[in-house]
């Protein structure tokens, strides 16, 4: 244990927030009590009862995550709990209720501020940890399959990594809808997979283009791929005509020493020229965010309307939580750890 007991805290008066104070390893978070803040105009003061290690936050320690905050700040991009305060204005009706929201940063504290345009109801019976695992990879994994990819029954995908927390949900819910998937992961996730009715591929294959290949002859459909430009082009050769690559993230590069901004906006150079060659394939890269693009007002109700389906996924068991697994709060220097660890099947969640 790295962290300060806590035991002579009074709850009631103060909160726990994790800091980041700089690029350090996990072990260099640090613990700070401070007064429980007050919901202002348009916000929820929620008590955390889930929050969660993402790949925003393994990049964000390093410092290479785009647009992060200057240092020191709270990390934890998305959180579920239950609403103590509303700020002036709000809906009183809204106190008591389990929420999900996304945050970028700050869920990673007993007591959260949240902006009320960001909550989405977690249906009734679901647990908080459970549907922490589908706020931001739930999102991003619904948006990419039907916002972005526009994937329909009886297509092939190929997914990228498809034990992670957003792999896992991607491979459900194209599974649920009658696709067929393929997922590249380490061989002993494999049984797992086939569980729900991926056709694996070990990811280190030295050679797992002819793996796909040897799957779906033509090319499949489309293609999830997080690790960026390392892999973009193997995965973009292998999309049969009319097919598309969407790219959401650029994990390969996570701890090279290359500046990440000159990297990013080379692949998004590349992904546009391949989107404009007539050959009938497309590339685009997904931003959770998508504001640039939407305009805020209507990505934020995308990102509300879409978490409310994956929910309502979760709630009917159409699809399950995939937990790697759970920490308390205070243990998050051991969770980012555990997350950052290779071969991970889910995603970790914390608890407070």
């Amino acid at each position: 244990m790295r962290c300060k007991n806590l035991t002579d805290i009074d709850a009631t008066r103060m909160t726990t927030q994790i800091v980041l104070p700089g690029v350090v390893a996990p072990s260099g978070l640090q613990v700070r009590q401070v007064g429980i803040p007050v919901p202002g105009a348009n916000q929820v003061l929620l008590h955390m009862e889930a929050s969660g290690v993402s790949f925003a936050e393994k990049a964000m320690r390093r410092g290479r995550y785009p647009m992060q905050p200057k240092f020191p700040f709270v990390p934890g991009y998305d959180v579920v709990g239950k609403v103590l305060e509303v700020g002036p204005g709000g809906d009183p009706s809204m106190i008591g209720r389990r929420v999900a929201a996304a945050l970028k940063t700050g869920g990673w504290a007993t007591h959260v501020l949240v902006s009320a345009d960001e909550i989405v109801p977690v249906p009734g019976g679901v647990a908080a940890a459970d549907a922490e695992t589908v706020i931001v990879n739930g999102v991003t994994a619904w948006q990419m399959l039907y916002r972005k990819a526009q994937a329909k029954p009886g297509q092939t995908t190929l997914v990228l990594g498809a034990s992670s927390g957003v792999g896992t949900i991607l491979a459900q819910l194209a599974i649920a809808d009658g696709m067929r998937v393929i997922g590249t992961a380490s061989p002993r996730h494999h049984a797992a997979l086939k569980a729900f009715g991926v056709e694996p591929i070990d990811y280190a294959d030295p050679d797992v283009a002819a793996r796909v290949r040897a799957l779906s002859p033509c090319g499949v459909d489309a293609v999830f791929d997080h690790l960026g430009p390392s892999s973009v082009r193997q995965s973009f050769g292998l999309l049969d005509q009319g097919g598309i690559l969407v790219v959401y993230g650029i994990a390969a590069d996570l701890d090279k020493k290359t500046a990440m901004l000159p990297r990013f906006l080379g692949l998004l150079a590349t992904l546009s020229l391949w989107s404009a060659l007539p050959n009938g394939r497309r590339a685009m890269f997904y931003d959770f965010w998508q504001g640039m693009l939407t305009g805020k007002a209507v990505a934020r109700q995308r990102r509300r309307e879409d978490m409310a389906k994956v929910m309502e996924q979760l709630a009917t068991g159409a699809i399950k939580p995939m937990i790697a697994a759970t920490f308390p709060l205070i243990e998050v220097a051991a969770a980012m750890e555990k997350s950052e660890a290779r071969g991970l099947f889910g995603k970790v969640v914390i608890v407070p």
